[in-house]
């Protein structure tokens, strides 16, 4: 029985869990900055780094009473240490190192986008002493992870062995739905908005453009997409710049625009992918990220892939501490550890 308590501060959610074995999720306790950037209608940087700092401590002393543990129990700490905000990766890292010296634990620098991925290792209906056990996912596989900071296309043929096939070239697939959220009046964060929003929508009213790029590549770019949505928005009479929410929401077709917004990224997303797998003779594919928690994403890539598709329920989609600490058992396991000179990466690459 390994004991993994994984940190994670990344961006906008102070997250610490305890993971056992690295899927039975102990648990998973999160302190989200939602409500505090939704009034800037983004995550500001300055603010993030000063909320890890109020909820780090409470958040570590909840997960660790609710999985009933002290630190006789743990066998290691993991923690974020990127990619992501500089500021805000440094309040997990150095609480992560100053538990690992004063309790005498190894440490863990985990990549986040290497979290988003065991999160598909995670147990769902596991908590304390649960000995429930779902399926091992199987190698070679190929992850789509798809967050607000960011959209790659990685191939995985063992515990830590990565390939990075493609990646954004400008805004993530996240980004652009936080972009285009705001050009409609729908607030922060924009994502579960559009979703809710294109449910009553026409996904063929506007025909906005899909970037393919080079035939050979697997890269993705969403800026055009936004630019065309901003500029529909103007043809259709409304400022894009200077038009209130509630103008916006008023006189837009606003549920057409989100449709037909969410079908242009989702075709790019589950095409690659899809193609992706194939090409690379994947027995899985796995999704991760904020965006991953998108049904119509999901459903799209399902039809198209024609193989086994994973993807977390929605809490485990965006940021915790959970897929933290399962990417920590693996690595630990492995014999792997860090020391204390650990650092933050804010631009640390998966592969």
């Amino acid at each position: 029985m390994t004991r993994i308590l994984g940190i994670e501060t990344s961006c906008d959610e102070t997250a610490v869990a305890v993971v056992r074995d690295g899927c039975f999720v102990e648990s998973n306790v999160i302190a989200s900055q939602t409500d505090l950037h939704a009034r800037y209608g983004g995550v500001m940087p300055e603010q993030a780094s000063r909320a890890h700092l109020r909820a780090i401590l409470p958040a570590l002393e909840e997960a660790l009473e609710v999985a009933d543990v002290d630190w006789g129990d743990l066998d290691a700490i993991a923690v974020t240490h990127g990619p992501g905000l500089a500021g805000a990766l440094l309040v997990g890292v150095n609480v992560a190192k100053g538990l690992a010296f004063a309790r005498g634990k190894p440490l863990l620098g985990i990549n986040h986008l290497e979290g988003h991925v065991y999160a598909n290792w995670l147990n769902e209906r596991s908590g304390p002493g649960s000995d429930y056990r779902k399926a091992e996912p199987t190698f070679p596989l190929v992850a789509l992870i798809v967050s607000g900071g960011h959209t790659d296309l990685v191939l995985s043929d063992g515990h830590g062995q990565y390939r990075r096939l493609g990646r954004t070239r400008d805004d993530a697939a996240g980004e652009a739905f936080d972009k285009v959220a705001r050009l409609l009046g729908l607030g922060f964060p924009g994502g579960p908005a559009i979703e809710r929003e294109a449910a009553s929508g026409d996904p063929k009213r506007f025909n906005f453009p899909r970037a393919w790029l080079e035939p050979d590549s697997w890269d993705f770019s969403f800026s055009g997409l936004k630019t065309a949505v901003r500029h529909q928005v103007r043809d259709l009479g409304i400022d894009p710049d200077n038009a209130s929410p509630e103008e916006r929401r008023a006189k837009l077709p606003v549920a057409d625009l989100a449709a037909s917004f969410q079908a242009a990224v989702v075709d790019v997303l589950a095409t690659r992918a899809a193609r992706a797998a194939h090409t690379f003779g994947a027995s899985r594919l796995a999704l991760g990220g904020g965006v991953a928690a998108n049904r119509t994403l999901l459903r799209t890539i399902e039809e198209r892939a024609q193989l086994a598709v994973l993807c977390p329920p929605p809490r485990l989609c965006t940021d915790n501490a959970a897929m933290i600490a399962a990417a920590g058992f693996f690595r630990y396991r492995a014999g792997e550890r860090s020391d204390l000179r650990l650092d933050v990466d804010p631009t640390l690459p998966i592969a």
